[in-house]
């Protein structure tokens, strides 16, 4: 059945017309339309009255006698679109219908079909109405269900792998999320060869390009609808429709039927969903730990007033106001356990390190908040009462942390205290920062603002296009005074020293310790810990061996590596390489995108990077005329080829996990 109505041979099928002796004489190629009604007719200018999609009955008492006649009644139905046309022989035709409607019919592709019997129109119309009300039923059903089984998945907060697979359980089809660079997040192929699906996948996405938010492309048979919240999309879902991905060639003298309604509500619902987790997905935590994450998710995102933060955190013993406030985030620098696996094994990984930061700072004597940020780090904000002791509480935090690894031996915290949080007072020590703080330090959705409100600017300027550090291309980077919010004189000294087993530097087994710059009041705290959580995912690729990083260690590579996630950048890379990309993936063997690396990575020299590129002087000039082209820039121009520089290292970024 094709979406909620009955094809013609389905029709033909039924025993009310199969009493009638059915014969197909012309159009048999067209016996896959759907039947949208049926309707009675015995008059030659019926189709003017009608709309498309019907079967025309029909004793042909009423049509022309003359061959011309019969060729434009013919014409007329299949130029309005009607499904096909059943003639009942033995009134006006008794051995068959005239050779010029077989002809006439055949030419255009209309079904024509002979009832040798004599048999009652009013059957066969109750029995094809009944199908398509059925039918109509059916697809009510399974949109009802639908919208029930998507309503649960948003309830228990399921994961995005949970909503791919009930899509594809419910569709029967291959179902694929990909995120704004057409790389893959998740996908189920519904029994298919999960290789086939994904092989080439990001050169295959950009060729499928609707129109439209939610839209069917019927030249590679996707079905594809946008995901996110907000405005800010991160995403897209595709439902490959027909399921085997037979896709009828352009030659085709039907057109191709979109997929059924289910299935375009069925991807929207989906879309939601899964827009929906990332924003509202929580951690299970005890009621205090909630209380402190409330607490810093309302200072992140500005939700309430910063008095009131300052007072509630004042009530559970951190005194946030009048201080000097550092953020600093502490994690693993691998992604799981050593020799351990499973979630279980990450969890205690991660508590032991939560432990063993909270320890640290009371030995150290340093007040602040802490808890897990994320299934890896532990975020810490630090207060201080004098802004000049930076340095020193930032070193004296990553002594203590070594010393308490290195005596745990396991890496497990030895005090049996309070330790999942740190400041004066028992009640203190507890987990101030939740899970959910660090979502809300790149937005709840996982698309806002990477820097926050005031740093998103000074990331790629209002226009998600201008220089990576900011307008004048150096505070943004290195605070104010270029130097003094990078990385102190105290805070350099040595921690670690030669033992490889340290947990506190850059050590490989260690932990990393990432600060960022200190602020002077709590609504610049969220700047600082956001900073500190990104210099902490991109010291993950610096093999250095740092007490504490900073942000001068963070290269241009690094800040594009920590934000390879973030949908603006995603968008920036699209707008800026994107129609090469495209180019490069329907001609697969030129690859311009290499001739317009080789060019930049030479600084702008022809000969060296026509030499880089091995391509003969002219081949070269020929290439980048043609990528000038294409991407409708001057690349002699100092201004675009940062911009397009800045894109591709964007986009090995992002294509490197």
């Amino acid at each position: 059945m094709s979406a909620v109505f009955p094809t013609v041979r389905e029709v033909l099928a039924l025993d009310p017309v199969r009493h009638g002796a059915p014969r197909v004489v012309a159009g048999d190629a067209g016996l896959d339309r759907p039947v949208r009604w049926v309707h009675v007719a015995e008059v030659p200018d019926i189709a003017t009255l009608l709309g498309g999609g019907e079967l025309v009955l029909t004793t042909g008492i009423g049509l022309p006698g003359d061959d011309a006649g019969l060729r434009a009644f013919i014409g007329d139905l299949a130029d309005v679109g009607v499904s096909g046309l059943v003639v009942e022989l033995g009134r006006r035709y008794v051995s068959g219908v005239p050779r010029v409607m077989v002809a006439a019919a055949e030419r255009r592709g209309l079904p024509l079909v002979e009832l040798r019997r004599a048999t009652p129109f009013v059957p066969i119309t109750e029995a094809v109405h009944a199908l398509i009300i059925d039918a109509q039923l059916t697809e009510l059903r399974a949109t009802e269900e639908i919208h029930q089984r998507f309503n649960d998945l948003s309830v228990e907060g399921a994961d995005a792998a949970e909503v791919i697979r009930q899509t594809a359980e419910l569709s029967g089809c291959p179902v694929v999320l990909e995120n704004l660079s057409r790389q893959v997040l998740g996908y189920d192929p519904a029994g298919e060869s999960a290789e086939m699906l994904l092989d080439g996948w990001e050169q295959h996405s950009r060729r499928i390009r609707p129109v439209g938010r939610t839209a069917y492309d019927p030249d590679s048979g996707w079905l594809v609808t946008a995901v996110g919240a907000r405005g800010q999309d991160w995403g897209r879902l595709l439902l490959r429709w027909p399921a085997s991905g037979d896709v009828p060639s352009a030659q085709a003298t039907e057109p191709i039927a979109g997929p059924p309604t289910r299935l375009t509500i069925l991807i929207e619902r989906a879309a939601s969903a899964l827009a929906l987790g990332r924003l509202l997905r929580r951690d299970a935590e005890g009621l205090e730990r909630q209380i402190h994450r409330t607490l810093l998710t309302a200072l992140l995102d500005h939700s309430r007033p910063v008095d009131e933060v300052a007072l509630r955190a004042k009530a559970l013993g951190v005194v946030l106001d009048r201080r000097h406030l550092v953020g600093v985030m502490v994690r693993h620098r691998g992604e799981d356990p050593v020799g351990e696996s499973g979630p279980d094994a990450g969890q205690a990984r991660l508590r032991d390190l939560s432990e063993a930061v909270g320890q640290a700072l009371r030995e150290a004597k340093l007040t602040g908040l802490t808890s897990a940020v994320d299934d890896n780090s532990v975020g810490v904000l630090l207060a201080l009462t004098d802004p000049a002791a930076e340095d020193r509480a930032l070193s004296a935090f990553a002594g203590a942390l070594r010393r308490v690894r290195l005596d745990a031996g396991t890496g497990r915290a030895t005090s049996g205290a309070e330790t999942s949080g740190a400041v004066s007072g028992p009640e203190a020590y507890r987990s101030g920062f939740g899970a959910e703080a660090s979502r809300s330090a790149f937005g709840a959705d996982g698309s806002r603002s990477a820097f926050g409100a005031e740093a998103s600017r000074s990331a790629f300027g209002a226009d998600g296009s201008r220089s990576a550090f900011g307008a004048d291309g150096s505070r943004s980077a290195f605070g104010a005074d270029g130097s003094r919010s990078a990385f102190g004189v105290g805070a350099a000294r040595s921690v670690g020293g030669a033992d490889p087993s340290r947990g506190a530097g850059g050590a490989p087994g260690g932990v990393i310790v990432a600060a960022g710059s200190g602020v002077s009041n709590l609504r610049e705290a969220r700047r600082s810990l956001v900073e500190a959580r990104q210099i902490a995912e991109a010291a993950r690729r610096d093999r250095r061996d740092l007490p504490i990083f900073r942000l001068p260690h963070v290269g241009l590579a690094g800040l594009l590596h920590l934000l390879r996630d973030e949908p603006r950048l995603q968008t920036f890379v699209e707008r800026e390489l994107g129609a090469l990309l495209e180019y490069d993936a329907r001609h697969p063997r030129e690859q311009l995108l290499d001739t317009l690396r080789a060019y930049l990575e030479q600084g702008r020299n022809k000969t060296a990077g026509a030499a880089a590129a091995h391509l003969s002087r002219p081949a070269f000039y020929e290439r980048l005329a043609r990528i000038a082209r294409i991407l409708d820039v001057d690349l002699d121009s100092v201004e675009a080829s940062l911009s397009l520089h800045v894109a591709l290292l964007a986009l090995e970024a992002v294509r490197t996990p």
